[in-house]
């Protein structure tokens, strides 16, 4: 028995202090493994997320910079949003220092247009009352002198046209002599004979241009020199025509004073209301509503010109009226399609800024022509 205890006693000491050692020692070595796991796992994951920082850096500044565009992009594309209080009021303070600067310089701008302006009306006066009254002393001259004077404006008109179509090489001296002969005729003929010499111009211009050994474009030179005396010398003729009809001086006033005023009204109604464009393709600068200030006035011009002569009925008057309010703006932009196709801006310099003498009866060109017709109808 007590050997057996002896031993059962001995037995269990040995076998439970022999152990822990090693137990200790084994649980030490695993306790330092994974120690030495858990630190390299650190280290690991801390090299992980200090190469994914730069990432996330540069993630989060492409979104910052995709954020400012996105707001510099509404704030450009104008979404409503008011701008902050220190952008108002540095724009506050460029408007009351660039902008009042503007606002002034917008107000010399208007004074320097309303200057302009006129200017540009007091040189039309000056140059319209000088040619009127010259006008007004030849049409009560009558006669030869009226021939005379015919001729020589329409001399100038035709020069002025020619210089214009230099490249179409017209027969000039055909065109001279052609106007010439047909105020000659008118004054002592009849607007048969006038008819009759604008008929035979057109072999003779052909003969000349053939004469003179021109290679190529012969047919456009023929038509040159047809369109001065077909446009030009019939309406110089008509106006020889008209002064001896019985009241042909007055009623050549009567176009003259609505034809020009017409032309005024229609010019200053266009500046100041101006803004549909009657033609842009011919003249930009003539609306629809000049053409109906220049059309108002051209009747109200004759109307009022007819009170003061007791042999011109009030019907008559509107009749005329209407002639030259109609027939005025064709002639006007009849002279434009000239002008553009040769490329000018006017077609001489016989008065200044405004132009050469086509330019300035371009529209009685066409007036007294009709006027001569409504007057010998109104006369039957």
């Amino acid at each position: 028995m007590s050997s057996g205890r002896r031993s059962g006693g001995g037995d269990r000491p040995s076998s439970g202090r022999g152990r822990a050692p090693e137990d200790r020692y084994g649980s030490e070595r695993e306790s330092e493994r994974e120690r030495r796991d858990r630190e390299r796992a650190d280290r690991e994951s801390a090299r992980a997320s200090r190469s994914d920082r730069p990432a996330s850096r540069s993630g989060r500044q492409s979104s910052r910079s995709g954020r400012q565009s996105s707001r510099s992009g509404r704030q450009s594309s104008g979404s409503g949003r008011r701008p902050p209080q220190n952008e108002q009021r540095s724009a506050r303070g460029g408007r009351g220092g660039r902008g009042g600067g503007s606002g002034a310089g917008s107000g010399r701008g208007a004074s320097r247009q309303r200057t302009r302006q006129r200017s540009d009306l007091l040189s039309r006066i000056l140059v319209a009352v000088p040619a009127a009254v010259i006008a007004i002393i030849f049409v009560d001259l009558g006669g030869l002198a009226w021939a005379l004077f015919m001729i020589a404006i329409g001399a100038v008109c035709m020069y002025e046209l020619w210089g214009l179509l230099a490249r179409w090489r017209p027969a000039t001296a055909v065109g001279f002599a052609s106007l010439a002969v047909m105020v000659i005729v008118a004054r002592y003929g009849t607007v048969r004979g006038v008819m009759e010499v604008a008929v035979v111009t057109l072999p003779v211009a052909f003969l000349v241009v053939i004469a003179r050994g021109q290679r190529g474009a012969a047919t456009v030179s023929i038509a040159g020199t047809l369109l001065g005396v077909w446009w030009l010398g019939i309406a110089f003729a008509h106006a020889e025509l008209l002064r001896r009809v019985p009241h042909g001086n007055g009623i050549i006033i009567d176009v003259m004073i609505g034809t020009f005023l017409g032309d005024a009204a229609a010019y200053f109604g266009g500046r100041l209301f101006g803004r549909r464009p009657l033609a842009p393709a011919i003249s930009p600068n003539k609306t629809l509503e000049g053409l109906f200030c220049g059309m108002l006035i051209a009747v109200l011009a004759v109307f009022v010109a007819g009170l003061y002569q007791t042999w011109l009925t009030q019907g008559d008057a509107i009749l005329l009226g209407l002639t030259v309010a109609v027939f005025g703006p064709i002639g006007d932009l009849f002279e434009s399609v000239v002008k553009r196709d040769a490329g000018s801006k006017d077609s001489g310099g016989v008065f200044g800024a405004h132009g050469g003498a086509l330019d300035r009866l371009d529209a009685v060109i066409f007036t007294i022509v009709a006027g001569y017709y409504v007057w010998l109808a109104v006369m039957h």
